[in-house]
């Protein structure tokens, strides 16, 4: 096969005479392979953060919410149109709020959220992370987190003391706490709701915030999550401007767009690890234009071009690139591949706890590597390596022939 005469030169400079391959050349492309790799690594655990809140959120909330300026009556009929509408899978009423829970000395200030046992299974996977206890929900019965009930110390059977807002509302009026007790623990592994929710019927939450008839929302689960504000303009147009229609992605925006701008800034930080790599791309061609400054001298003195004496440098910056490119990638996924089993053995051999469970209540390391991001770095890291030819290929292409011979 016939290569082009400044890519077989390219690749003859990349193999000395004395050796198989150049130090200085494994050099820098070990810097690229690390660049590339780190860059994977990072970027494929962010997302797999953004993808494990993402499921966690929709394992408890459902995918849109409709609510009103005050609460909604007849939720029967309003619940039978909203079922009506293209997309809707299943909805569901509640009823929710701030209360005190009180268990011995120990009081705890979580939200509650009275729902309808026969409704919630359509909107709501909690049932399915019950680890305790079960989810049937009676009147005067209460469910919650697993971190919740740790905090307070209660087990399944215990009775716990209900105080509602609403006991503050009129000095002159008090209103004893309801007792309820606890039927059910689950875990969706996520510290806002294992914490910060507790489960109940929606009749006994009516009866904690004074309300003889009514829900303060309607759930909604449509059959694709991605695509719930497609359904939310068709509630919209439904139900009319009385009611107020926001999906999960709506309620949930700070956190996604704070896990966005933190994946965008790693990227742009972890870049300049492939910029330094870069910059030793070019310590090595401009030391090669200086071992070959005679033989440049010569190709320029039999009439090649000054285009093609600096295709020759673009050629190894981008060869060298794609080298480390590649190895990198292969390093990056292998690394992804088994960075649960890699912490494992630094918790077991050092003592390393790299994310201890009690912070971040995680049993393995998420990951989610996409073909986006791997393409975004390819092309980014190749195109830093080819342009880090530049000042030697300038160098050398400005190369006076006459002056190059005489030196030599």
């Amino acid at each position: 096969m016939n290569l082009p005469f400044s890519l077989f030169l390219a690749l003859k400079y990349l193999k000395p005479k004395r050796t198989f391959v150049s130090v200085i050349t494994v050099i820098s492309i070990l810097g690229v392979m690390l660049g590339v790799a780190v860059l994977i690594i990072v970027l494929s655990v962010m997302s797999g953060f953004d993808h494990m809140w993402r499921d966690k959120i929709l394992s408890f909330n459902a995918h849109i919410t409709v609510s009103g300026f005050r609460a909604l009556t007849d939720e029967d009929a309003l619940i039978d149109r909203i079922e009506s509408v293209p997309g809707v899978s299943g909805a569901a009423p509640y009823v929710e709020g701030l209360v005190f829970l009180q268990h011995r000395e120990q009081i705890f200030t979580p939200l509650l959220r009275g729902i309808h046992p026969d409704y919630e299974h359509r909107v709501s996977r909690v049932p399915e992370h019950i680890t305790l206890g079960s989810f049937d929900i009676e009147y005067d019965e209460l469910v919650m987190g697993r971190d919740l009930a740790a905090q307070m110390g209660v087990r399944i059977g215990d009775q716990i003391l209900v105080y509602s807002p609403q006991s503050f509302v009129s000095p002159d009026e008090i209103r004893l706490p309801e007792e309820l007790t606890l039927v059910g623990i689950y875990e969706l592994g996520m510290w806002d709701f294992d914490m910060g929710y507790t489960l109940t019927s929606i009749g006994m939450a009516r009866e904690l915030y004074g309300m003889e008839y009514g829900v303060h929302g309607i759930q909604v689960m449509t059959d694709d999550p991605y695509r719930a504000h497609l359904v939310a303009e068709l509630l919209k147009a439904e139900l009319g401007p009385d009611f107020t229609v926001r999906t999960w992605m709506e309620l949930n925006r700070q956190l996604f767009a704070a896990l966005r701008v933190e994946k965008n800034m790693m990227f742009f930080l972890l870049i300049f690890i492939t910029i330094v790599a870069a910059f030793g791309i070019t310590n090595t061609l401009i030391t090669l234009t200086v071992q070959k400054t005679k033989e440049i001298g010569l190709l320029k003195s039999l009439g090649f071009s000054s285009g093609s004496i600096m295709r020759v440098f673009f050629w190894q910056g981008w060869i060298e690139g794609v080298l480390g490119t590649a190895l990198g990638t292969a390093m990056g996924l292998v690394v992804l591949r088994y960075r649960n089993d890699l912490m494992f053995w630094l918790s077991e051999r050092f003592g390393w706890e790299l994310f201890p469970k009690e912070l971040y209540h995680l049993s393995e390391i998420p990951a989610s590597t996409s073909t986006f991001d791997l393409a975004l770095i390819a092309v980014s890291v190749l195109v830093i390596c080819t342009l880090a030819g530049i000042v030697p290929a300038y160098r050398a292409a400005t190369l006076d022939p006459a002056r190059a011979l005489r030196n030599e």
